[in-house]
């Protein structure tokens, strides 16, 4: 995983970015930061334990199982082992202040497992059931800690996760693909004449370029589709949602600008770019 589209203009102290995780700012209302900061603790360390440094395969695998048995153990009521005490320990009173649902934290753990195994896709079915493991429980934790869990909103959430992580994978494709990581769906390489070979030698060509740009379409019209959640969570996160949402939007505007050619360039926002989402979030 990778740095995804939205960097908040003023993070919490002490957090950088999980690429899912956008809701880290000021806007966040301060009762719920502590508990915001702690699920991000949780998924930034486990991401790394993932991607990060040079251990093998099976060690990687190793360190989630025994990340997994502390949280179950840390859910219980139990003590977790010392390893991650620093997490757990920020974690845990925030599972019992909060109910906050462990399944959701467990689905985050399952993707980054799949991560170390998993480097190709055979359909985008597959691949969004990788975004509803690896985006979604972000925005449904974060839709709970709002009290909002109405099953229309929960399906708009996703609809935002799952969009971002794609936009993500768009955006990425220059640096996932020279790392062995081919998000792009293998059915859809066929429906545009795109074979491996030339996505790993970053081929720009017009069949690549046309493959970019139907995925880049498919996760605009899934980003609108749940827009309108912006609408529901109450106060400074509604404020702050829009503000997600417009990120997204505003990379793909990027990619767009790129002719779709994120092969050969990494899109990146700038300071003019958050004028341009803060404007266009006051009119959502």
């Amino acid at each position: 995983m990778n740095p995804g589209p939205y960097q908040p203009s003023a993070p919490l102290q002490g957090v950088s970015h999980y690429e899912n995780f956008p809701v880290a700012s000021v806007l966040c209302p301060p009762h719920l930061r502590p508990a915001i900061a702690a699920i991000y603790w949780f998924a930034r360390t486990a991401d790394d334990m993932a991607d990060e440094g040079d251990a093998p395969p099976q060690a990687r695998l190793d360190d989630l199982a025994a990340y997994r048995a502390d949280l179950m153990a840390t859910a219980a009521g139990l003590a977790p082992s010392p390893r991650w005490a620093g997490v757990f320990g920020q974690l845990g009173p925030m599972i019992a202040q909060f109910a906050l649902p462990v399944d959701l934290l467990a689905d985050l753990l399952s993707a980054f497992e799949q991560d170390v195994v998993k480097q190709r896709y055979a359909s985008q079915a597959e691949l969004l059931d990788y975004c509803r493991r690896s985006a979604n429980p972000v925005g449904r934790l974060l839709l709970h800690l709002y009290g909002v869990k109405d099953a229309q909103s929960l399906e708009q959430s996703d609809c935002i996760c799952s969009a971002l992580q794609l936009i993500n994978f768009w955006q990425d494709l220059s640096l996932d693909i020279p790392r062995g990581r081919i998000y792009l769906p293998a059915d859809s390489w066929a429906e545009h004449g795109v074979d491996e070979a030339q996505l790993l030698r970053l081929d720009s060509n017009p069949n690549t370029i046309n493959l970019i740009a139907a995925h880049a379409r498919q996760a605009c019209a899934m980003m609108l589709k749940g827009s309108k959640l912006v609408k529901k969570v109450p106060g400074r996160g509604g404020w702050e949602l829009r503000l997600v949402v417009q990120g997204g939007l505003r990379i793909l505007d990027k990619i767009e600008a790129l002719k779709f050619n994120t092969l050969q360039q990494r899109p990146k926002l700038g300071a003019r770019d958050a004028a341009v989402m803060g404007w266009r979030a006051l009119w959502m």
